[in-house]
């Protein structure tokens, strides 16, 4: 009987035991498959926008002074007053220079001895023609001119404006008359209006000069590039996504998304593209929802359905 009892607890130990050991294997596999990571491409998700879009051209224009003044000299003789300086502003009508002739020179003081009555100067004063900016200065105080003789160049204020070289093939999207946005280098802003349009085109690049006005007191030097802003066409509100998301085959045939399906696992959607833009491209069909998700980045090169982890941004 004691032999049966030892026999009994022997063998119900060993089962315990056993079952002991299995448990242990199953929860260490268990822990296994907890930690053991996802497989997939690690990507970024981005969300479908509804907002305004436009299609535009970024151009360049150059800014001009459109009408100079020539201050010249209308005698023979040597600068006595020079009052201007280059970038001084003068308004028209104000002394410039003051000219002696060399006759004058030769002769003053001889006349002057022998009459102190005769009041001969010889002097003559030139003025500024126009209002604007002295920009080019022949001459200083003492020189000799000539008769004729540059000594000065003035920009017309009231002259100035952004000369555009606008591609023909666009001139149905900026005719006379439409406001303009212009850019400046330091990130300033006008509003211009395309004032008139030159009646010829370059024969190479077939591009036509618009003269665009600015309506600001500000002073803009000349030869400045200033980026312009033509819209071709717009919509006050579509969907839209970032250009990354949008992706294509070699010849452009095709355009597609990898959208979410779930939390790991992206598809393939077919989609038809609308109007572009630098960052955004609007989407015509299929329709989708602003909660739908799609892949921003690690998107290139995915299969129809792939295994992705979605990373910080």
């Amino acid at each position: 009987m004691c032999i049966n009892i030892k026999k009994y607890s022997f063998i119900f130990s060993f089962l315990i035991l056993l079952i002991s050991c299995n448990n242990k294997e199953q929860k260490a596999k268990d822990e296994s498959k907890e930690t053991e990571p996802v497989k997939g491409t690690p990507v970024t998700i981005t969300n479908i926008s509804n907002e305004p879009i436009s299609e535009y051209v970024e151009l360049s224009a150059t800014s001009a002074f459109l009408q100079k003044f020539y201050v010249k000299s209308n005698v023979n003789g040597y600068l006595q007053k020079v009052n201007g300086k280059p970038g001084m502003f003068v308004n028209s009508g104000e002394l410039l220079f003051t000219i002696k002739t060399k006759e004058s020179v030769s002769i003053d003081n001889t006349i002057n001895k022998l009459d102190t009555t005769f009041k001969f100067s010889g002097v003559n004063k030139i003025k500024a023609s126009g209002s604007g900016y002295i920009t080019q200065l022949n001459h200083q105080l003492g020189d000799y001119v000539q008769d004729g003789e540059q000594l000065a160049v003035i920009s017309d204020k009231n002259s100035f404006a952004f000369v555009l070289s606008l591609p023909y093939e666009l001139k149905q999207f900026a005719p006379v008359g439409k406001s303009l946005e212009l850019i400046l280098a330091d990130g300033s802003k006008f509003n211009g209006i395309i004032n008139s349009a030159l009646p010829t085109v370059d024969a190479v690049s077939q591009t036509q000069n618009m003269l665009i006005k600015i309506s600001s007191d500000k002073n803009i030097p000349e030869n400045l590039i200033a980026k312009v802003i033509i819209i071709k066409s717009g919509k006050a509100k579509t969907l839209q996504l970032p250009k990354a998301a949008v992706l294509t085959n070699d010849v452009q045939s095709e355009f597609w998304v990898m959208k979410m399906i779930d939390s790991n696992t992206a598809v393939k959607v077919l989609i038809k593209k609308g109007l572009e833009t630098k960052e955004k491209v609007e989407i015509l069909q299929p329709i989708f929802i602003l909660t739908d998700k799609i892949l921003l980045t690690g998107n290139f090169g995915l299969p129809d359905t792939a295994k992705v982890i979605i990373a910080e941004k």
